[in-house]
């Protein structure tokens, strides 16, 4: 079986089609290189060949390369063998651009065009941009693009030097340094394709231009004499501006902790002062930098590889297929609601319920909003809309689940209320059927006790909001069968999220985690560390959010009822009273964040933040003595990581792959460092046991270095090392 087709016509244009069998997306190999080089030799070998389209046999072109391939060549031939298989992409890209074409004159090539039918990302676009021509398929829904930078790379076959040479390095910069993604007429805009037509002329008028291309349109901008790069080369005025503008842009945006977006504007800072064949040659030195990183490696190992295993299934029960075809929803509040619209966007018909008829009517309206929105921005056809809005049936009327073979409950998060409505639908709907609690904080086994059918009872847990957040949290209750975690996987699957699966205890997984990086943000208030600093110590070390102003975003007044909550059920062993104080002082002056336009933070009318609240100084006043900014980030970082380690030692997570990439997408960790086992490792267990014991001598009890990261600094091993042998990676 091969990757690529070849074909003739008879008016002599070769048709080179992808086509990866058994998948539904094409990605690069580098067999598949090789195949891709060898077909492109053919072509241009034979003198009845008079041009090439490349194209595929899927409804999209490719979603880019394989990152286990690449992956593999750090594991066989370190840095050296990164370049080399770079290097060799290289060729075969500049053989594509060149295409048999005397290397003096730049005549006697073959024209060469690539026909989109659809999305075309990372080296899908890497290879047209080597084509002389890109013409893609008019598909609202296809996306082009180059987001490698969104798993800790950039592109390296060539993308990055050939789109700045294309559109010089300012226009390049959204689409390098923030993955921009386009439909093809923005990209056509935008100048990054060059025409789109009817997804059925595409390859009619791929043909036509291959039979009448000219000479001068198969010469690359960049092969001509007297080239010159738009908006200037670094030492010309308008580009000197450039550039000192896109180191600004970056440093503000990554704050010096994603080592890609420097070494991509390094890349092209230097690209652009030599010829374009040394320009491909630095990209590549650049692109072996960033791999040998280790926060590139963790990164593409959490945000590619691991993600990719978990929507898989990698932790899937083995049962048979429990494809959701009806689903109810119980609650048309923001959660229900949210939980409604990606579920008959799905495809899956909807039955939502809530106590008052108008209230099922507005959790239904909502999926109408969003549909209008994404009708504005050309993402929806009036099509769909009639289509998803079909899909739900908003209701009062308990009898309607007849037929659901999944419930998510979203009520209040109150234990008499989920009972009442955990009798309710189990009086309304078929044996088999699976009910799922969408809770974030109380305990499935005890919401279980409700349930005729504990076995069928699981917690899937969202996060808000539900059309945007990607994760979404499986909690298996102590009776929990292994048929309703498939079924909860199996949904998630269906709507296109990432689901980790954890085991019921207080507050889960991922609000386990990020309370207490949020509570030592307020213990570092009453202490008298300068809020300022506070938060910009957060985001300097990779959180999306400071402490401070992620309690705004979502309530102190959440924070005021989780804190009392915690402290009934635990007692004497409560360990947040510091916190209390100042959380509760806050609620009690009506400050309750940004849905009061008053926190932490200070708002204007429209609700927009405007920085600090003064008021912070006189209430806790500012130490004369500041910490230094790591043992704030320590702090901030330490209280996320060892509440992980101890969810791993108290069997809450049972794979550190889930840890990770729940940890980036649930809640922001650090992106860059691949989330908290990851990043431990980078740290290294001795290194990780020497922060701790010195936290807790200065800040108590909370740092204490759990017994797993003492036992695994003693025995020199590492998370990946001990746990996840089989995935590595990298």
């Amino acid at each position: 079986m091969t990757d690529f087709s070849y074909m003739v016509d008879g008016d002599g244009v070769a048709t080179i089609c992808w086509d990866l069998p058994g998948k539904s997306m094409n990605v690069m190999s580098m067999a598949g290189f090789g195949e891709l080089d060898g077909l492109v030799d053919r072509a241009l070998a034979d003198a009845g060949v008079k041009g090439v389209i490349i194209t595929s046999g899927k409804k999209d072109f490719a979603g880019g390369m394989d990152l286990n391939a690449i992956a593999k060549m750090k594991e066989d031939g370190g840095a050296q063998g990164i370049f080399d298989g770079v290097m060799g992409m290289h060729a075969i890209l500049r053989k594509i651009e060149r295409s048999g074409a005397d290397p003096k004159t730049m005549k006697g090539g073959k024209p060469i065009v690539a026909a989109l039918p659809g999305t075309a990302l990372g080296i899908g676009l890497e290879i047209p941009l080597a084509c002389h021509r890109i013409i893609a398929a008019d598909n609202p829904k296809a996306k082009i693009g180059l987001p490698e930078i969104m798993v800790g790379i950039f592109p390296g076959a060539g993308g990055t030097t050939r789109l700045t040479r294309k559109m010089g390095a300012m226009m390049a910069a959204p689409y390098l340094l923030e993955g921009k993604l386009s439909d093809p007429k923005s990209a056509k805009a935008g100048g990054l394709i060059d025409e789109v037509v009817a997804p059925e002329d595409l390859l009619a008028r791929a043909k036509e231009w291959v039979l009448t291309a000219t000479e001068t349109d198969i010469v690359k901008p960049w092969d001509t004499k007297g080239y010159k790069m738009p908006g200037g080369t670094p030492y010309q005025p308008a580009g000197f501006m450039t550039f000192v503008g896109a180191s600004a842009m970056v440093h503000a945006k990554t704050f010096g902790v994603y080592p890609a977006a420097k070494a991509l504007l390094s890349a092209v800072y230097e690209g652009a002062l030599v010829p374009f064949d040394v320009a491909l040659k630095i990209e590549a030195r650049w692109f072996t930098s960033v791999l040998m990183n280790p926060s590139s490696s963790a990164m593409i190992r959490s945000l590619f590889i691991n993600k990719e295993a978990l929507e898989k299934g990698a932790n899937r029960p083995k049962v048979n297929d429990q494809s959701v075809k009806r689903v109810g929803v119980i609650g048309a509040g923001m959660m229900g609601a949210g939980i409604a619209y990606v579920a008959a966007n799905a495809g899956i018909e909807v039955v939502l319920i809530d106590a008052a008829q108008d209230a099922a009517d507005r959790g239904k309206a909502h999926s109408e909003s969003l549909l209008d929105k994404g009708i504005s921005r050309r993402k929806v056809t009036q099509e769909k809309k009639a289509e998803v809005l079909g899909q739900i049936t908003a209701t009062t009327d308990y009898t309607a689940l007849e037929g659901c073979d999944l419930i998510v409950e979203a009520v209040f998060e109150d234990m008499k209320v989920k009972a009442d409505v955990t009798a309710k639908v189990e009086a309304a709907v078929g044996k088999d059927c699976i009910f799922a609690s969408n809770t974030s904080t109380l305990p499935i086994t005890d919401l279980a006790k409700a349930s005729a059918r504990p076995d069928q009872f699981i917690g899937i847990h969202f996060f808000s909001p539900v059309d945007k957040m990607n994760l979404v949290e499986i909690i298996r209750g102590k009776a929990t069968g292994d048929v309703a975690v498939a079924k909860a996987l199996d949904f998630v699957r269906q709507i296109r999220k990432t689901p980790i699966v954890v085991h019921d205890a207080r507050f889960f997984y991922a609000n386990r985690c990020i309370i207490p990086y949020i509570n030592e943000g307020i213990r570092m208030v009453a202490e008298g560390v300068e809020p300022v600093l506070i938060e910009n110590a957060a985001k300097l070390v990779g959180m999306p959010l400071g402490p401070l102003q992620l309690v705004d975003e979502t309530s102190i007044d959440l924070g005021v009822k989780i804190a009392r909550a915690t402290k009934a059920a635990m007692g004497a062993a409560y360990p947040d009273d510091a916190v209390d104080t100042v959380l509760f002082a806050m609620a009690d002056q009506g400050r309750l964040g940004k849905k009061s336009n008053a926190g932490f933070y200070a708002y204007d009318a429209a609700g927009k933040r405007e920085g600090l609240w003064d008021g912070l100084d006189a209430a806790y006043p500012v130490a004369d003595t500041q910490p230094n900014l790591t043992s704030v980030q320590h702090r901030l970082l330490m209280a996320q990581v060892l509440e992980a380690v101890r969810a791993l030692e108290d069997g809450v997570l049972t794979d550190i792959r889930e840890g990770d990439v729940g940890a980036i997408l649930g809640w922001g960790f650090a992106p860059w460092s691949g989330g908290p086992f990851s990043w431990l490792d980078m740290l290294g267990a001795a290194k990780a046991v020497e922060i701790c014991d010195g936290l807790t001598a200065a800040h108590g009890a909370r740092f204490t270095t759990p017994a797993l990261l003492r036992d695994m600094a003693a025995k020199g091993e590492s998370f990946y090392g001990r746990f996840g042998a089989q995935n590595k990676v990298a």
